[in-house]
């Protein structure tokens, strides 16, 4: 497997990480009220933590990313495309990595400046592949 494949893998892993924790904080889960909540219709959640709020827009800001990623790295492997795409793969996902943490403790501006960096990482995927 390539190594612009092995970071789509990674990506999978992570959204899918994103996604339940944001879940699980969201609803507070590891009590039984939550607990409850997480495997109910949740037609009528409460209102979510300050954390659990985060964990949530966290997890959608994943999705969105990997939304915008795969396509771009599925596309480049089937052209053969270069370092360049690479490179910005890697940039985009080490982001994610750091944005993720930073999101959840609530640092404002070196999340918004991280998520940044993970769009520069996109657009130099975009660019090598026009």
């Amino acid at each position: 497997m390539t190594p612009l494949l092995n970071l789509v893998i990674y990506m999978t892993l992570l959204t899918f990480a994103a996604i339940m924790l944001g879940a699980v904080l969201r609803n507070r889960e590891w009590t039984p009220e939550g607990m409850k909540a997480g495997l109910s219709n949740r037609d009528n959640l409460p209102e979510p933590t300050p954390l659990g709020g985060r964990a949530e827009r966290a997890a959608a800001n994943t999705r969105e990313g990997f939304l915008l990623f795969v396509p771009l790295a599925l596309v480049a492997h089937a052209a053969g495309a270069g370092e360049e795409v690479l490179l910005g793969a890697q940039i985009f996902f080490w982001a994610r990595i750091v944005y993720l943490p930073v999101y959840l403790v609530g640092i404002t501006y070196v999340r918004s400046l991280i998520w940044g960096v993970g769009v520069f990482g996109l657009a130099l995927m975009l660019l090598a592949l026009l």
